[in-house]
């Protein structure tokens, strides 16, 4: 681990941006799409599965982990990238998601989540500290910030109560990191343990919010940048807003944030939205699209999703995609994906996957390509054109 967070802008074209982010575990070339793996593994694939797709960092999910097998654990075993066999890059969220998505087993307050565990009804209260805690003993390179993330439609008074909490939190989020850093190796803290950091160079990204008021965006990103986090991400989208407002949104926030440091959007990720996004100056990108859509039977091409379960696929020896070159495509047929789904293999969602997740990984890959050659724009006007929404038979 002798990389030290850095972010560079290789080219530009219009608001499209090519660039390079070194981690504590690695280089990340952006635009990059990081695949989910909530429990510390991808669905259906290994490592190895993702390495060879062409995969440079993943997700991981804090709220999971924490629950089972627990960070301490985790922590006594090396950290996270030991313990799950990943030496690249990994990006843990805070867990507010989950922990929001619980609906009437949670209930928020400055303090934090209070919740009940969808394992055992256990109670937790998940702080701002906490979850700054769980993600240093992890030890994962970037660590996000907890907030608060708001369902769609919301009242401006709602949107700007959520905004301030998440303020509040990413504050206290910003101090504990910093006071964990500080502290020398085998210091006891208030609790009786070690701060067990496992990735002394660890990051943290702060996160925007406001809903889809620009006033309130704006506000959110100035003091966001003032609490001096290493990078920011635009959250709080995906949520049930129409897609033209999400655009907006993105379009208006993503200038706001610092050009010198990469811009998240988070847990976004339809292809287009993919180029849609970049369009607008975002760098990095996670969604369970791809691993879901796949585990369900619907697979994507340059020409739409398909699903794999139609009839029409039963004698079709052709490869998901004719274009593609991941595994999946260079030696399966549709007929024999679509045998292997209905009959409920688990190799059905292995293969699945991986024809997914190299949909994605080698999108971004000619995303990042075209901007450097100066034809985003070209590439851009041509996938709109040949990708169709509606699910090809």
């Amino acid at each position: 681990m002798d990389h030290a967070f850095e972010f560079r802008v290789l080219a530009r074209d219009g608001a499209a941006r090519r660039g390079v982010m070194t981690t504590p575990h690695g280089i990340v070339q952006t635009p990059a799409f990081m695949p989910v793996g909530t429990q510390g593994a991808v669905k259906g694939m290994t490592a190895r599965d993702l390495r060879e797709n062409g995969a440079q960092i993943m997700l991981a999910n804090t709220y999971h982990l924490y629950l089972r097998p627990g960070d301490r654990l985790i922590a006594r075993r090396g950290g996270l990238h030991r313990f799950i066999g990943w030496d690249g890059p990994i990006l843990t969220d805070s867990g507010g998601f989950q922990a929001f998505s619980l609906g009437p087993r949670r209930r928020i307050t400055e303090e934090g989540i209070c919740f009940r565990s969808h394992l055992d009804g256990s109670e937790h209260l998940l702080t701002p500290e906490l979850a700054t805690d769980i993600q240093a003993r992890l030890g994962s390179d970037v660590a996000m910030a907890l907030d608060e993330c708001l369902a769609h439609p919301a009242t401006v008074d709602e949107a700007r109560q959520s905004m301030e909490r998440t303020l509040g939190w990413g504050r206290r989020c910003r101090e504990r990191l910093r006071w964990l850093q500080s502290q020398p190796e085998g210091a006891v803290l208030e609790d009786g343990t070690t701060p067990l950091l496992t990735n002394r160079g660890q990051v943290q990204f702060g996160i925007v919010q406001g809903s889809v008021y620009p006033q309130l965006r704006e506000e959110s990103a100035q003091k966001t940048q003032a609490i001096g986090f290493d990078a920011y991400a635009i959250g709080g989208l995906s949520v049930g807003e129409p897609i033209d407002v999400m655009y907006e949104t993105v379009a208006a926030t993503s200038p706001l944030l610092p050009a010198d440091r990469p811009r998240y959007l988070m847990g976004t990720g339809t292809p287009l939205d993919l180029f849609e996004a970049v369009a607008r100056g975002i760098d990095l990108f996670d969604c369970v699209m791809p691993t879901r859509n796949a585990r369900n039977g619907q697979l994507f091409t340059n020409q739409g999703p398909l699903n794999i379960k139609n009839a029409c696929h039963a004698e079709d020896d052709r490869p998901v995609d004719e274009t593609c070159r991941c595994y999946t495509c260079r030696h399966h047929s549709r007929a024999y994906l679509r045998h292997l789904f209905l009959a409920k293999e688990i190799g059905a969602s292995t293969l699945n996957t991986l024809h997914n997740l190299h949909f994605y990984l080698d999108t971004l890959g000619r995303i990042r390509d075209a901007i450097m050659l100066g034809s985003y724009e070209n590439l851009r006007r041509t996938f709109h054109q040949s990708y169709s929404l509606r699910p090809l038979s």
